[in-house]
């Protein structure tokens, strides 16, 4: 991703999900607790999605951001529901930020290589989805979304002819 692009998108997602302040109490990022109120999260989120309701699944996500500002699968889950809702630079913000996390989170890959591909930064989008159809990120694709690879092989294909 370009630098400017990089520092926009750390800067855009670091003021989207405030951390909760030191006295505040009611739920710890990382507990049982947060976890299955993260997990409760997302589930409604993808539900309200599948209803076509996208922006309610997104905003449900962001407030549950502010329990756990830098869990990867949060900010991968906003990513993917942007992308699905053609919100390209929202998109790319999100799943980068989750790759900064974590490097090689196949689900973020994934977003944002296709979110940097439809904003035509086709160098970073082919570098991202290189990463992608390698290694620990190729394996977990295969694991968990193997459909998608075939479509991440016809992208990075069609955008290496491209440049």
């Amino acid at each position: 991703m370009p630098q400017q692009t990089q520092m926009k998108a750390r800067s855009a997602v670091s003021m989207m999900s405030p951390a909760p302040s030191v006295d505040d109490h009611r739920v710890r990022p990382g507990s049982r607790e947060s976890q299955l109120l993260l997990a409760r999260a997302r589930n409604v989120a993808y539900a309200q999605a599948a209803q076509g309701q996208i922006g309610d699944g997104v905003s449900l996500l962001c407030d549950a951001l502010v329990i756990d500002p830098s869990s990867v699968e949060l900010l991968s889950d906003v990513g993917a529901l942007l992308l699905s809702a053609g919100q390209l630079t929202d998109a790319a913000l999100y799943a980068h930020r989750a790759v900064e996390l974590d490097p090689h989170h196949a689900a973020s890959l994934y977003t944002l290589g296709f979110a940097l591909s439809g904003l035509g930064e086709i160098k970073s989008a082919i570098e991202v989805l290189t990463t992608l159809s390698q290694g620990e990120p190729l394996e977990a694709m295969l694991r968990d979304t193997p459909d998608l690879v075939p479509l991440v092989a016809t992208e990075l294909h069609r955008l290496q002819s491209a440049n």
